[in-house]
This record gives C-alpha cells, structure tokens and sequence, in this order.
C-alpha cells in the first residue's frame, strides 16, 4: 500500500525526513522549525552548511507572515503563486523566531507556495517545511521516487507518489528585496 499524507504529517511531526512531489521537482521536505530534522536533512543531502535552505507552505495568506514583503512584492506573490517560483524575500520577526536559523537568519528567506495538491496540503497539515530538491548536493534532482529512494534509503521516512508527476524543470527564483521583483540566475 501507497504511503499516504496522514503518514507524511506523522512522520514530519517526529522530525522525520519526506519525500514529496512539488510542481517543479520532488522534494525533500523536514519541519522548518525543527532544527534536528533540519541537521538530518542537511546529513541526508550532504548540502554544506553555509547553502540556505527554502521552506514551502500551503497559501499565500500563510506565506505573508514570514516575509516582509514591498507593494510590488506582494502583487508579486498575488499574481503567481500558487507556481514554479521561489521567492526570495527579508524575514520577519516571525520567520526568525518559528523557523530554524539556518532557514531564516540571514538577509533573505527563500519562500514557495508549490502549485501542488500533495506538497500544499502537507503544508496546510504540519506548517511550513524545507524546499529543497530531492537529491544529494551536487547530483541530479530525482525524476522519480525510485531515484529518490536510490539517493536516500532509510534516512527517509515516506516516499509519497509522485502524482500528478512534477514538471521537471527547477523553480524560477525571484527576488522580492527590492523595489521591483527581479528574476535571479542559479548557480
């Protein structure tokens, strides 16, 4: 039998790691808040320390609190998410208070709001979560939960269904900090 969300929501309240699928890639998902998920994240990824994390939850209205956000920033978020962005946007004092440090402590906090039933409803279950690929640093992002579980074995607790199938194509990261959203180029 298939895991199911009840199973992902448990398994991230325990501070256990999920794989989820997103609109873009699948994800790694871990309790944003949670500073030992976030240290098994980091493990199972092999992600160095000084790279910042994102973190996805469920709606725009949850996303507000955690970003102080301009005008423009805001009609932004209106207009595009739920979708294939990641924002980058000033914490707020909410964000740096809820959220583990390594997420929230420095100038900007990645933030999405996947156009995805699974990834939006684990978010509206357990509140905000890492966004990162499903894949070790450095290696291709999963295409699939086999590959997924391939990289990852027991060191995650539920490989959810990757259905509908995630586009394939990284999310658009746009940076909110300023006056005018500006599109950023990965590294």
């Amino acid at each position: 039998m298939a895991p199911s969300l009840d199973d992902a929501a448990r398994a991230i309240r325990r501070g256990e790691l999920v794989v989820v699928p997103t609109d873009t890639l699948l994800g790694l998902a871990a309790a944003a808040g949670d500073r030992t998920a976030v240290d098994r994240l980091r493990d199972a990824k092999g992600r160095p320390e000084h790279l910042p994390l994102s973190i996805a939850v469920s709606s725009t209205e949850e996303l507000e609190p955690y970003a102080r956000l301009a005008p423009s920033g805001r009609g932004f978020v209106r207009r595009h998410l739920p979708g294939p962005f990641t924002i980058l946007a000033t914490p707020s004092p909410k964000a740096r208070r809820e959220l583990d440090p390594r997420v929230a402590a420095g100038r900007t906090i990645g933030l999405r709001v996947p156009d995805h039933p699974a990834i939006r409803e684990l978010c509206r279950r357990v509140g905000p979560i890492t966004a990162t690929s499903a894949n070790r640093h450095g290696e291709r992002p999963a295409r699939s939960v086999a590959e997924a579980r391939r990289a990852f074995g027991r060191s995650v607790r539920v490989y959810l269904p990757a259905r509908p199938r995630p586009s394939g194509v990284p999310s658009t990261l746009v940076d909110l900090t300023g006056a005018r959203p500006r599109r950023v180029a990965r590294r």
